[in-house]
């Protein structure tokens, strides 16, 4: 059964798009890499249908889910807006509720201490 623990609070998962599969895993290795995310999950396809320059526009893309902390997600957001090759990437953070112990402890492992 998940727990809620104090610091499981602490714990987001970054929302970003990039235009090919080899983009989005270039972006995910080198967030888990240097210790931003303690994972990066590539989902090879999904159509974005969005607002750009005043017209509609639709386009497929990879989703990466980064799973990572608070205290990262400055770090995260400068890291990715270096290496992206869009002029305006996706970077939504969403919080956690809740979050098992084992994965919890698996994540503060994973990432940089602040």
């Amino acid at each position: 059964m998940p727990t809620t623990e104090p610091l499981a609070t602490d714990v987001r998962i970054v929302l970003t798009t990039a235009g090919s599969l080899d983009e989005a895993r270039r972006l995910g290795r080198a967030v888990v890499e240097e210790r931003l995310a303690a994972c990066a999950t590539v989902i090879p396809a999904v159509e974005s249908i969005y607002r750009w320059q005043g017209e509609i526009e639709s386009a497929t893309e990879c989703l990466l889910l980064l799973k990572t902390g608070s205290s990262q997600l400055a770090a995260l957001e400068a890291r990715i807006l270096a290496l992206h090759s869009y002029d305006t990437p996706e970077f939504l953070a969403l919080p956690i509720d809740s979050v098992s112990a084992g994965y919890l402890a698996w994540m503060r492992a994973s990432l940089l201490q602040p």
